[in-house]
């Protein structure tokens, strides 16, 4: 670009794109509210896990979060004949990913063995993000104008790093005020957050295929 743009031009004309940043925004803070601080504090001081154990529980986690997002386009591509996921596919994936903290909180405070609730409610959880996050990273691309892919990317990628900010600080404030139970509470209720931020997103027409060659992290 020959000129930078102003501040306030990054923010897209396209409604589209700015109700899915906000979407993106509360989706990856509900993650790392519980999962940076909340998650390996609880396993280290309260279940007596080594350090070895915190992070290679941890490591694992990323690498299959990893996998199984590498392997949610084509499942996608497929479950909608060719056309892609819309709108409507982020809502639903949003809702049914707001179960999982939701429920592994509710477990923690009817008494259930926390090893058991943690590590399984991990692992579900970690493969319906990831599906989240695949379609918002295909949802980017679709919605973008050709001319704008960069700077619409690029303000997805900010809100998606501010969400990472905002769940990482509140992971650490709300675990040494809550507990892990509350930061579950608080994730559950940034995935509400985006699901209801999700409504406002659209379909996308057969012919807005830019995102089949999803960006995904």
């Amino acid at each position: 670009m020959k000129a930078k743009p102003k501040f306030t031009q990054v923010f897209s004309n396209t409604p589209a794109i700015n109700w899915l940043s906000a979407a993106r925004f509360f989706l990856f803070g509900s993650r790392d509210v519980w999962f940076v601080v909340g998650l390996p504090v609880f396993l280290y001081a309260e279940l007596g896990w080594s350090f070895t154990q915190v992070g290679g529980f941890i490591a694992l986690w990323v690498i299959g979060y990893g996998i199984v997002q590498a392997s949610v386009p084509r499942l996608i591509h497929r479950s909608h004949h060719g056309l892609g996921p819309g709108g409507g596919t982020a809502r639903l994936w949003a809702f049914i990913l707001a179960v999982f903290p939701a429920a592994m909180a509710l477990a923690l405070q009817y008494g259930f063995d926390p090893t058991l609730v943690l590590v399984s409610g991990l692992v579900l959880f970690g493969v319906v993000f990831a599906i989240n996050s695949a379609v918002h990273s295909y949802l980017i691309l679709a919605y973008s104008d050709f001319d704008k892919v960069s700077m619409n990317v690029g303000f997805y990628y900010m809100a998606n790093a501010g969400g990472r900010l905002a769940g990482t600080i509140l992971s650490g404030l709300v675990y040494q005020i809550q507990g892990l139970t509350g930061c579950l509470w608080w994730s559950a209720g940034f995935v509400l957050a985006a699901a209801v931020l999700s409504l406002k997103l659209p379909a996308v027409e057969p012919q807005a295929g830019a995102g089949e060659q999803s960006a995904s992290v």
